[in-house]
C-alpha cells in the first residue's frame, strides 16, 4: 500500500502536465493564427502598394512643403539620380564658379545656388555687375515680402533684356524664392548666353523632373525632360551656318586637308620669328600666336606691353585673344565671328574660321 501515494501522485502529475500542455497548445495556436493573420495583412498591404505604387511619386525625394499645394498649383522637382549626372554637377560647377567670378569685387562667395540665389541678392549684385546699372532696390531684405519685391525688379530687368532676343522665361519670383533648382538654371543659363560670359557651358544638359500639380484636391505626378543646354551655336544664336558647319557635319574626312593647308600658312610666317605650329587646336587659346601673326602679315612690331606674352589666366589669354581682333579689323578684315572666349574654350571650329579669315585675306604674302 506504500505505492499507493506515489501512483496518485504520479497522477496527479500527469493530469497537470496535460492540462499544461493544453494551455500551451491552445496558446500556440493563438501564436500561430496571429502569425498567419499578420502575415496575410503584410501580404494584402503589399498587394496594395505595388497597385498603387506606379500612381505614387514615392521614388522622389518630394518634401512635405511641395505637396502643400493651392488648388492648380504645381512644384517641379528634379530626380535624385539627375543630379548625380557627371554633366548636371558639372553645369552647376560652372555657373558657380562663373558667379564667383562675377562678383569677386563684392566679396560675395555662392556655394549653393538654390540657398544663396532665392532671396534676390546674389542675383541683384550680379545682373547690375554684368548690365552696368544699379537696380533701384533695397539692399538688404529680410522679410518675405521685402525679398519678393526685390526678386520682382530684378526678374523684370532679366526679362526685359532677355525677351527681345527670344528667351522663353522659364522662371518667377515665385519659383526663384521656393529655391526651384529647374528655374534658377533656365535663368542663369540664360543670363550667362545673354552677357556672353566667359565660360564654357557642357552641351546637351537635360534632367528628368517630376512635375506635382494640385487638382480638385488630389496630387497628380508626372515626369517631363527638362533641357538646360543643346550646342554651344545654337545657345549663342548662331543659326547662320557656313563652310565649316558643313565641313564638321559631312566632310571630316576632309578637315585634316584643311587644317594641314591652314599650318603650312601660319608656319610660313611664324618660322620668320623660330616659331611653329603643329595643332591648332592648342596653340592659338592663348593668343600670344595670333597677336605675333598678325604683326608679321601686316609688317610692324607689336609693343609687348599691348599683350601678355606669358599669359596665365583665362583674362588674359582672352585679352590677347580680343587684342589680336581688334589688329584684324585695323587691317581691314570684319570683326570675327568667334568670341574671344571660343578660342580659349579651345574651339576648333571657331579657330579654323578665324584662321581661314586671314588665309583668304593674306595667302599671298610673302
Amino acid at each position: 500500500m506504500a505505492t499507493t501515494p506515489l501512483r496518485s501522485q504520479n497522477s496527479q502529475a500527469a493530469g497537470r502536465m496535460k492540462k499544461d500542455e493544453s494551455f500551451l497548445g491552445k496558446l500556440g495556436g493563438t501564436l500561430v493564427r496571429k502569425k498567419k493573420a499578420k502575415e496575410v495583412s503584410d501580404l494584402q498591404e503589399e498587394g496594395k502598394n505595388a497597385i498603387n505604387a506606379p500612381l505614387s511619386p514615392t521614388p522622389t525625394d518630394i518634401h512635405p512643403e511641395d505637396t502643400m499645394l493651392e488648388e492648380n498649383e504645381e512644384r517641379t522637382m528634379i530626380e535624385p539620380y539627375s543630379k548625380e549626372e557627371a554633366k548636371f554637377k558639372e553645369l552647376v560647377k560652372v555657373l558657380i564658379d562663373w558667379i564667383n567670378d562675377v562678383l569677386v569685387e563684392e566679396r560675395i562667395i555662392v556655394k549653393t545656388l538654390e540657398e544663396d540665389l532665392y532671396d534676390g541678392q546674389v542675383l541683384q549684385k550680379l545682373l547690375e555687375k554684368l548690365a552696368n546699372r544699379k537696380l533701384n532696390v533695397a539692399e538688404v531684405t529680410q522679410s518675405e515680402i521685402g525679398q519678393k519685391q526685390k526678386l520682382q525688379t530684378v526678374l523684370e530687368t532679366v526679362n526685359d533684356l532677355l525677351r527681345p532676343q527670344g528667351w522663353a522665361i522659364k522662371w518667377s519670383v515665385d519659383s526663384i524664392h521656393t529655391k526651384n533648382m529647374v528655374a534658377i538654371l533656365h535663368l542663369l543659363v540664360a543670363l550667362a548666353m545673354h552677357f556672353r560670359a566667359p565660360i564654357r557651358l557642357p552641351e546637351h544638359v537635360s534632367v528628368q523632373v517630376v512635375v506635382v500639380r494640385k487638382r480638385e484636391g488630389i496630387l497628380q505626378t508626372s515626369h517631363v525632360t527638362e533641357e538646360f543646354t543643346s550646342t554651344t551655336e545654337m545657345m549663342m544664336g548662331r543659326f547662320e551656318r557656313d563652310a565649316f558647319d558643313t565641313l564638321f557635319d559631312h566632310a571630316p574626312d576632309k578637315l585634316s586637308v584643311v587644317k594641314k593647308s591652314l599650318i603650312t600658312f601660319v608656319n610660313k610666317h611664324l618660322n620668320k620669328l623660330n616659331l611653329e605650329v603643329t595643332e591648332l587646336e592648342t596653340q592659338f587659346a592663348d593668343g600670344v600666336y595670333l597677336v605675333l601673326l598678325m604683326g608679321l602679315l601686316e609688317d610692324y612690331f607689336v609693343p609687348l606691353y599691348n599683350f601678355y606674352l606669358t599669359p596665365e589666366s583665362f583674362e588674359q589669354k582672352a585679352h590677347n585673344v580680343a587684342f589680336s581682333f581688334e589688329l584684324m579689323q585695323d587691317g581691314g578684315l570684319k570683326k570675327p565671328k568667334a568670341r574671344p572666349e571660343d578660342i580659349v574654350n579651345l574651339d576648333l571650329k571657331s579657330t579654323l574660321r578665324v584662321l581661314y579669315n586671314l588665309f583668304t585675306k593674306y595667302k599671298h604674302v610673302e
